[in-house]
């Protein structure tokens, strides 16, 4: 996809997410607008899945580590059609497969996640199976800032660049906010680029607001450099809902009927403006 279409795919994305939080009545939506943008980029336009295929041997493998948004990853997997409308509306029923963390029951997603600080893990974990088979195939990770408190996102770092895993990249949803806080009262972060270059990682810091900026960066990434890659996607909690953004509460909550209306009004707005 174009820059355009895939800023309207992400506004399609955007809408269908707070869609679920509202028919479910529960879902971390400020975490997940926020990283909206990258999930859609990754899906639509720089892995390579097959939505017909799941299981496909060749496929790229994502891990969603900050699990907690999911709806945010199920807007995206229907999208690109690996789940149906029909199953997503099931989303906080009874006996759905579509849980509050990312489970290997629904297709498209690779590992059981959430527990926040194992998803870098995991994806070393792929990353060093693709090298050892001699695989083409890439893993991409997405985390939250708040989780980079976890001690064991670091031991990943150090294996990351031990076995010089070119084919891993690592995205921190930089939003700024976590449950309680700010990441920075929480557990001070930065300078962010300065601690992953000196594990020996390739950094690279964008406004993750910007579609532009997102693909940018993927085109840069030297996949046979011999260091594994880390993208600081700087965004704004809540991003394309403007009552939400910048703005604590809505790590998890649900729009009230009215802010359920004003928030769609406002995505259908750009929806629009977009397909002119």
């Amino acid at each position: 996809m174009q820059t355009k279409e895939l800023m309207l795919q992400a506004e399609k994305n955007r809408k269908r997410l707070v869609e679920i939080v509202q028919i479910a009545k529960a879902g971390h939506i400020g975490g997940g607008l926020s990283s909206m943008n990258m999930l859609t980029a990754l899906y639509f336009h720089v892995m390579n899945v097959d939505p017909k295929n799941p299981k496909w041997e060749e496929r790229d493998r994502f891990v969603m580590s900050k699990g907690h948004c999911v709806e945010a990853l199920y807007s995206v997997l229907e999208h690109k059609g690996f789940i149906t409308k029909e199953l997503t509306d099931t989303y906080g029923e009874f006996d759905t497969p579509l849980a509050g963390h990312p489970t290997i029951e629904v297709a498209g997603i690779e590992v059981n996640s959430g527990a926040l600080g194992h998803g870098l893990p995991i994806g070393v974990g792929m990353a060093i199976a693709a090298k050892m088979d001699k695989k083409a195939w890439r893993t991409y990770v997405l985390m939250g800032d708040g989780e980079q408190g976890e001690g064991s996102i670091y031991e990943a770092a150090m294996a990351g660049s031990h076995y010089k895993l070119d084919n891993l990249v690592a995205i921190i949803d930089r939003n700024g906010l976590q449950i309680s806080d700010t990441t920075e009262n929480v557990m001070a972060l930065e300078s962010i680029e300065a601690r992953w270059s000196a594990f020996g990682w390739d950094v690279q810091e964008i406004n993750g607001d910007s579609m532009e900026e997102i693909v940018a960066a993927f085109e840069k990434i030297d996949y046979n450099c011999g260091k594994p890659h880390l993208i600081v996607s700087r965004t704004t909690k809540g991003k394309g809902v403007s009552l939400m953004e910048n703005i604590l509460k809505w790590h998890h909550g649900v729009p009230t009927a009215d802010e359920y209306k004003e928030a769609i009004a406002e995505i259908d707005a750009r929806i629009e403006s977009l397909t002119k």
